[in-house]
């Protein structure tokens, strides 16, 4: 069985960065869309299935978890001085209620998250990747 991944001609590649980014956060496989990224909630496959891509080389470690928490907390920041200051709830209340909310926010941002940095990983060639480009589209001259 041939395990080399499919030349980029014959994927349709994503367009550009923003494009990889929201194959990876769709779970999908940033260089073809078409197969699952991940094989577990956090484990992504070693290989695609539809174009073969190695994704076991991948190294996004905790940078995804550290965006979820930025973002989560930036998010609820303003919720909780609202809390607080406008409708007077202590702190404790506002910790009971908050809490549990920040935990399935990230909880429910960080599969997407990591697929998104493994996208934005590949598109870049960090680390083992090799970085891949749509080929160009032949120019057309206005003799006409």
């Amino acid at each position: 069985m041939d395990t080399a991944p499919h030349p980029a001609a014959e994927i349709a590649l994503p367009a550009g960065w923003s494009a990889a980014l929201v194959r990876g956060a769709r779970c999908r496989c940033p260089r073809c869309g078409e197969a699952p990224l991940f094989r577990q909630w956090l484990k992504p496959v070693d290989t695609c299935a539809h174009c073969r891509q190695d994704w076991s080389v991948q190294q996004a470690d905790d940078f995804p978890a550290y965006i979820g928490i930025f973002v989560v907390g930036h998010l609820l920041a303003p919720v909780i001085i609202f809390m607080i200051a406008t409708l007077g709830l202590s702190a404790w209340v506002t910790l009971a209620v908050m809490l549990p909310v920040a935990v399935v926010m990230l909880i429910a941002m960080l599969q997407p998250t990591k697929g998104a940095v493994i996208a934005f990983l590949w598109w870049h060639g960090v680390g083992a990747f090799v970085q891949e480009r749509p080929a160009a589209a032949p120019e057309t001259t206005g003799d006409a």
